[in-house]
């Protein structure tokens, strides 16, 4: 039976805005039942979890990952030789890290022929959304995830398998990716009319659809057949990152989503991967942060999702760091956050669930040691989480009656 409890602390982000002087989250079974200033009076003997110098916040989500990716170089094309049970360790143990780092909700774009949306979820595990495997060309990028499709008759049918599978978005891949040898992700992998017959199968059966797309190219196409979202939207030419005028005003008019994939481990390098395409086309870090920053100033909607587990520097957990480079891209840190909560509930089709401290919601909460505002890498430094009403981290906060 799921306890009752406040956890109270020194600062609060509500998944919208920071709330001054901190707060008590009301906690009663799998749902916040009141959230009220740090100093209201509690009732007697009621069980408070208190953290004093720390900032309670709602869970985060991680709007990009690939649970079946275990963070090994070339974690994806090593996942096609996995057996099942394999594989369902390394799912497990994804969704344990992610965790652990707290976050309580995952968006995953890399399945590999449904072996994630077709399990169910462990009451330790983060909540799943999933888009099933990536449609894809025949041989494109992930193509070794099973979502390879070669005609207009394909791409209705890999739809209506997504739906039958309990997807709840579609993911198809526009262009080649750094990530599977041979494919090259200045090329397109589908044209307008394709996409776009994806988009309106898809809305027609009530799912959004977002579109892994890394050249001007392809973010054009995409926004020519309307998609609701987009992975990477580096808008890559073969001289560094180029977003033209009409692009930007394009994905903001629209309301496209963007999510920029950000977040590494500071300590280890890009893959070779990575390094090769910056060789290639120019591109630097510098230029992607002022490009996302520009996204941001003309009003396009951006998302905190870190592209998990594809290789070292982006394991399962590194969110936070996605966040952080959200700020440095020029972000106010409350924006930033938001992006990993309220934003990033909006965005999976959880706005009424999670994603915000407020009565009624699923409760996914996440302490950390510090103040967000005043230092947003304290969202690497987790203290407690919340996980639909039970505590699963512990590590500090002192728990006494009122």
């Amino acid at each position: 039976m799921l306890a009752s409890f406040v956890v109270r602390a020194a600062h609060a982000f509500d998944g919208e805005r920071f709330l001054s002087g901190g707060a008590q989250v009301h906690v009663e079974g799998d749902r916040i039942i009141a959230v009220r200033p740090r100093d209201a009076p509690l009732a007697e003997g009621q069980t408070v979890v208190d953290h004093p110098d720390a900032t309670v916040l709602p869970g985060l989500i991680d709007t990009h990952v690939h649970l079946v990716a275990g963070d090994e170089p070339d974690a994806l094309s090593l996942d096609a030789r996995r057996l099942a049970a394999e594989r369902e360790h390394v799912v497990r143990r994804s969704l344990l890290a992610q965790r652990r780092a707290g976050v309580t909700t995952v968006r995953d774009l890399g399945d590999n022929r449904f072996a994630v949306l077709d399990r169910a979820v462990r009451d330790d595990e983060p909540s799943v959304v999933g888009s099933g495997p990536p449609i894809t060309s025949v041989g494109g990028h992930c193509a070794a995830l099973g979502g390879g499709v070669d005609d207009s008759d394909g791409l209705r049918d890999a739809v209506a398998e997504r739906q039958d599978h309990g997807a709840q978005v579609v993911k198809i891949i526009v262009s080649g990716g750094a990530m599977t040898a041979g494919s090259d992700l200045l090329r397109l992998q589908f044209d307008v009319a394709e996409v776009r017959l994806v988009v309106d199968e898809a809305h027609r059966r009530g799912l959004p659809v977002t579109a892994h797309a890394h050249p001007v190219s392809a973010v054009e196409v995409c926004l020519a057949a309307g998609v609701d979202a987009i992975e990477h939207c580096t808008c890559l030419t073969g001289t560094g990152i180029v977003t033209p005028d009409a692009v930007l005003h394009g994905l903001a008019e629209r309301q496209v989503t963007v999510c920029p994939t950000f977040g590494r481990l500071p300590t280890l390098p890009p893959s070779p991967q990575a390094v090769e395409v910056m060789r290639r086309t120019g591109m630097t870090l510098e230029a992607r942060f002022a490009q996302v920053g520009r996204l941001h100033a003309a009003g396009v909607p951006l998302l905190a999702g870190s592209d998990a587990g594809i290789h070292p520097a982006k394991p399962h957990g590194v969110l936070a760091f996605a966040v952080a480079e959200l700020v440095t891209s020029g972000l106010p840190v409350d924006a930033a956050i938001r992006t990993a909560t309220a934003g990033a509930a909006q965005a999976c089709g959880l706005a009424g669930t999670v994603g915000r401290l407020r009565a009624g919601m699923v409760a996914d909460l996440l302490v950390v040691d510090g103040d967000v505002a005043r230092d947003v890498l304290a969202l690497t430094r987790v203290r407690d989480v919340v996980l639909r009403g039970r505590r699963l981290v512990t590590d500090a906060g002192r728990q006494s009656p009122s």
